[in-house]
Order: structure tokens, then C-alpha cells, then sequence
């Protein structure tokens, strides 16, 4: 296997759109990448140049110690799986799987091995003689996952490959796809892995390290709790989470060395050492904070926000509170145990930010300024 690096990697078209914006990104060798971002943020058209699909107009594509940018797809070490799957529909599974081996040239015996290898690890020996429109969503996929094992490349490249299936499928696909990547490390065969996604779920919980992208710019490369805890940015801290972060303009003040936080008439004193990371001068600041670090107390309780429940979603282990405060809505979590079921629509409450989750973000440029230096 391979490392991958990218370095100044842009992509602009004939009519001068410029989708990639000279990224720069290291993924090490058996790492489990993912790029995630909403739609139209450029993430596939990341994966389709490495892939060979898409040429680059400017920087440098390094798998392992070689360039790529000139090399055809075939060349450069890696194997590929699609959202639409690309199963050849006349061949059954035991020859879709081996086609490509069968093109390099393989010696039968060593096709026949490798077929028997992966069908097994993928579980999927008995459709070896169906054809593909004989096959289930969750089976095709596992066939096009095992064209691509199949090959032993340097580098695999997922775009989106669970879109097409079903909550409960995706969910058991997760788990297959990360466990075969465990795998094939314990057993010395290291995966790198690029995975290209819009669901947050599938990044949080299948990559080693996460991309977030927007707009062909890389807002974050870090570990799921990283993203999750210390967000550099407000996009990232929108964009990862459910519900999503809370957010509220606030002008910003000191209070002797306690910094202090106002939404309109109400009042946030900011403490746990807030105050000594902060990085910002400005006067108006977005404060932050995810709906699961919000505390529902009596309204007029002293640094909380005081709000009227506009909705109340009961999602079996957990309720979601919606209120309204001041010109928006914020939304807590409380786990199903700790919520007051007398509660309705239409009640005053008071929403509690814990302190140490609190985050300040500048307005202008989106930098998260208390995570400090």
C-alpha cells in the first residue's frame, strides 16, 4: 500500500469555473480517509483526480513516491468504487469480480484464489453464479467492494458508495466496510482508503481522519472528536453534529476579566478559563454551543437564556426541546430519563450553556477564537 499526498491540487474548467482551490492534503498509508461536505463542495471531483478521471491544472498527485498527475486511471495503483456500483451486467458475480485480473493477464489459478480469498472475506459465495440484476442493493455493493479488494491496489477510492441503499443497509455497510479495513491491517495489508461522502454519520463513524470541504476549499482535516470538540471554524461546527450547533450574535464585553456574552437583554457570563483562551478584540462575536451541552433550568435562571418551547420532538432515547430566543431558535437535547414530561409548548424555560462547551466564533471570518493558541 501507499501513502497520498496532494499538494496545490486545483481544478478550473473551460468557462473558468474554479471548482478545487489548491488544496493540500497528507493521507498516510492504511489511513481511512474521508472527504465530506455538502453537495457541490468538490469532494468527488477530489477523488475523481486522484482516481485519473479528472485531469488537475495545477499542483502535484504523489501515491507513494511517484507523481500521478500524467498517468492513466490503469496506472496508477488504484481501485474504485461508485455510487452506481458499475456492475457489468452480462457477466455473473464470480466474473465481474475477476475481469480485471483476467485483462492483466493473471494465470487462472491465481484468478481462482484471489476470487475464493475475497468472496469469503465478503461473504458472498453463494452468488458467485447470479448475475447482478439477480442481486440486492447490499449485495451488489459488497460484489463492487470485492472487484475492487480484489485487485490489491495501492490506493481505494470510494465516492459515495452507500447512497443508493437503504438506513438499515448503510448502517450494516459501515460496519462491513470499517471491518474489512481493520482486517486487512491486522493482517499486515494496510488499506488506504479515500472515501467521499455527504453524510456526516458515515465520516464520524468509518474515518480515522475527516476532511470537511466547501466551496473546493479544505476548512478541517482532523480526527472525528476533534471535528466534533474543537471545530476551527462556524462551518465546521454547523456541519458536523446533529442537531446542529446552536448559534447567536452576541456583543462582547469584559467584566473585570470575565468576558461576557449579550443576546439582546440577555446575558452570558462566560467562565472555566474561557476568558484566558479567547483571541478576538471585536465587539460583536457568534457564540456556539451544540444542543447536547445545553442545561434546561427554570427561565430567569442566572447565565441561561430564557426562551418559549416552540416544538418538542421525542426521538425515543432523547427529546428534542426547540425555543425560541430572541430572533432565533436554539434546540436542546436532553436524554429521555431527564426530561420533564409536563413540559409543552408554549412554557418559558431557561437554556443553560456548560461553560467548558461553549464556542466563540469570529463574524467575520468564522474562526472558532476560544480554542486559543
Amino acid at each position: 500500500m501507499a501513502d497520498l499526498q496532494l499538494r496545490s491540487v486545483e481544478k478550473t474548467y473551460g468557462n473558468g469555473f474554479k471548482a478545487v482551490h489548491g488544496i493540500n492534503l497528507d493521507i498516510e498509508e492504511g489511513e481511512f480517509m474521508v472527504l465530506v461536505g455538502p453537495s457541490g463542495c468538490a469532494k468527488s471531483t477530489t477523488l475523481r483526480m486522484i482516481a485519473g478521471l479528472e485531469t488537475i491544472t495545477g499542483g502535484e498527485i504523489r501515491i507513494g513516491d511517484q507523481v500521478v498527475n500524467e498517468l492513466a486511471p490503469g496506472k496508477r495503483g488504484i481501485a474504485m468504487v461508485f455510487q452506481n456500483y458499475a456492475l457489468y451486467p452480462h457477466m455473473k458475480v464470480r466474473k465481474n469480480l475477476s475481469f480485471g485480473l483476467t485483462l492483466a493477464g493473471k494465470p487462472k489459478s491465481e484468478i481462482e484464489e484471489k476470487t475464493a480469498e475475497v468472496s469469503e472475506i465478503l461473504e458472498i459465495e453463494e452468488l458467485l453464479d447470479r448475475l447482478p440484476k439477480q442481486l440486492s442493493g447490499g449485495q451488489a455493493q459488497r460484489v463492487a467492494l470485492g472487484r475492487a479488494l480484489i485487485k490489491h491496489p495501492e490506493v481505494f477510492l470510494f465516492d459515495e458508495p452507500l447512497s443508493n441503499l437503504d438506513a438499515k443497509l448503510r448502517a450494516s455497510m459501515r460496519v462491513r466496510i470499517t471491518d474489512l479495513h481493520k482486517r486487512l491491517r491486522s493482517e499486515g495489508r494496510p488499506a488506504t482508503v479515500v472515501y467521499v461522502t455527504h453524510d456526516q454519520v458515515e465520516a464520524m463513524t468509518m474515518g480515522d481522519r475527516i476532511c470537511v470541504m466547501k466551496d473546493g476549499h479544505i476548512m478541517q482535516v482532523a480526527d472525528p472528536a476533534t471535528l466534533y470538540d474543537k471545530p476551527a471554524n462556524d462551518f465546521v461546527a454547523g456541519f458536523i453534529g446533529m442537531p446542529e450547533m446552536n448559534f447567536v450574535e452576541c456583543s462582547f464585553a469584559r467584566d473585570g476579566n470575565v468576558p461576557v456574552l449579550s443576546a439582546g437583554d440577555q446575558q452570558i457570563k462566560v467562565l472555566d478559563g474561557l476568558a484566558d483562551r479567547l483571541t478576538t478584540s471585536e465587539s460583536t462575536v457568534k457564540l456556539g454551543i451544540r444542543p447536547q451541552h445545553l442545561d434546561i433550568v427554570p427561565a430567569g435562571t442566572e447565565n441561561a437564556f430564557t426562551g418559549e418551547i416552540t416544538n418538542l420532538e421525542f426521538m425515543g432515547h432523547e427529546v428534542n426541546v426547540y425555543a425560541r430566543i430572541g430572533g432565533g431558535t436554539f434546540v436542546c437535547v436532553v436524554p429521555s430519563e431527564d426530561y420533564d414530561s409536563s413540559l409543552k409548548r408554549g412554557d418559558l424555560v431557561g437554556l443553560k450553556p456548560e461553560g467548558q462547551h461553549i464556542h466563540i466564533f469570529d463574524v467575520q471570518s468564522g474562526q472558532n477564537v476560544s480554542l486559543g493558541s
